[in-house]
């Protein structure tokens, strides 16, 4: 007995640095905060006021509220096509210098500007106009698509920081304090709601903004980066500009010789395409075709986060017990549930079970997804495939939106009935992912046997 004890390090010293001070370090704050602040901008902009503004000014009726869902819809896949022009040319800055806070924080300033000004624009009253809207609205679009482009951009470098602060047994644990402190930001946005109300949405972007700034200093002022590291290849090794398209083919092709990743990949575009796109529409869809108000829509998204939040925690247990592919197909099942329940629900009660259903597999979608793809990458590609599972759910933000603009703008006569179809291209594409999932060979790894 005295041997064994003896062959073990002490509890204290095993535990040592992964205590309650391991969160508070300034590193690690200033980082999390970072998770707090874009989470504000993501809940308020991309799924609440945004979409609530657009219908304010254009909708009204049946049919001027379908074609306000397709001016978001189109809007958001704009965005989506700028990040899949500009993230492997994104990538390939962060590799040549080995820099991450330089490039994050004039991306981090252009989005908060970007948010600012699309509440500055919406309180213009300009007589001027073009593609038949008012100037004021097409601007708003326009600020809108590259505010988003620029906080997504923004999140490459800041989760590419994680490995600087944190490594080994730490490393999970900051990863999973980091979304847990970005969920507390989405508590923090809907205070906007409190103060604006229903009807000032220009303000709400403006708020929206100031916090988006203020929550953002720590990692703008206080995280100091490391000194950069060589770029990886070999020595005199220049890499081009536009070599990162090249890095995203040759990735492609390895990715084929794995046939469970490339599977896998398939179903996680469909996965992501649903699940990012019923964000990005969940707003409007509540209020024009469910008649909620605005504030039963913040109390309705409310509980959706917080069923996101015990659905990650659930499915992370479930995906240790069943394996990574069964989890991710039963949050699949619950993701078709939650839609087409939202396509057909008549009554809110009917609503409120879709949205908690939807929370659920929101929060679960990559909890299970990242535990595969680690789970089917060889170690020495780890980093190359997540990348390429990065780009395509880049992809697939633009697929979705465009499905569901085109099914509104097209069905637009038919009233709310064109956005009940809409939502149900959504469950087309997650049977589609769920399809390409059952294919994918898969036999679930071994535990390690657990410490004497």
């Amino acid at each position: 007995m005295s041997q064994l004890a003896a062959s073990k390090p002490p509890r204290r010293a095993r535990k040592r640095g992964l205590g309650a001070g391991l969160f508070l370090s300034l590193p690690v704050l200033s980082w999390a905060l970072y998770d707090f602040a874009n989470t504000i901008f993501s809940s308020n902009i991309v799924t609440i006021f945004f979409p609530l503004y657009l219908q304010q000014v254009l909708g009204g009726d049946a049919r001027t509220d379908q074609i306000a869902s397709t001016f978001i819809s189109y809007a958001n896949a704009a965005s989506g096509v700028l990040l899949v022009v500009f993230t492997p040319l994104l990538g390939v800055w962060m590799d040549r210098t080995g820099r991450k806070k330089a490039f994050l924080v004039p991306f981090a300033l252009a989005a908060i500007v970007f948010t600012f000004l699309m509440g500055f624009t919406a309180y213009t009253d300009s007589p001027a106009s073009a593609l038949g809207l008012p100037l004021s609205i097409v601007m708003v679009l326009l600020f809108f698509t590259a505010a988003k482009f620029f906080y997504n951009s923004s999140l490459l470098f800041y989760d590419n920081m994680l490995p600087d602060i944190a490594d080994g047994p730490r490393l999970p644990l900051i990863s999973g304090f980091g979304v847990a402190v970005g969920y507390t930001g989405t508590l923090m946005g809907l205070v906007v709601y409190g103060i604006v109300g229903s009807r000032d949405y220009p303000l709400a972007f403006i708020l929206t903004a100031a916090l988006f700034l203020l929550f953002s200093l720590p990692i703008l002022l206080l995280y100091k980066e490391k000194p950069a590291s060589p770029p990886p290849g070999a020595p005199g090794e220049r890499r081009t500009f536009f070599s990162g398209y090249r890095d995203i083919y040759e990735t492609f092709k390895e990715a084929k010789k794995h046939r469970a990743l490339f599977v896998f990949m398939i179903a996680y575009f469909f996965f992501n395409d649903a699940v990012a796109t019923a964000i990005a529409m969940m707003s409007v869809y509540a209020t024009a075709v469910m008649g909620f108000s605005a504030g039963q829509f913040i109390l309705l998204y409310l509980v959706a986060t917080v069923c996101a939040i015990v659905g990650s925690y659930a499915f992370g247990h479930i995906t240790r017990r069943v394996g990574s592919k069964t989890a991710s197909g039963l949050v699949a099942l619950v993701l078709i549930a939650a839609l087409v329940l939202a396509a057909a629900a008549f009554s809110s009660a009917v609503f409120w079970a879709a949205a908690c259903l939807y929370g659920v597999a929101m929060g679960s979608l990559w909890v299970t997804s990242r535990t595969m793809i680690v789970e089917l990458s060889p170690v020495d590609k780890r980093g190359q495939f997540f990348g390429l599972f990065a780009f395509s759910g880049k992809l697939s933000s633009v697929l979705g939106p465009l499905v569901y603009g085109t099914v509104t703008w097209a069905l637009a006569g038919y009233g709310t009935l064109a956005s009940r179809a809409a939502l149900l291209s959504l469950v087309v594409m997650a049977i589609a992912g769920l399809v390409a999932l059952l294919k994918v060979p898969y036999a679930k790894p071994a535990e390690e046997p657990a410490e004497a």
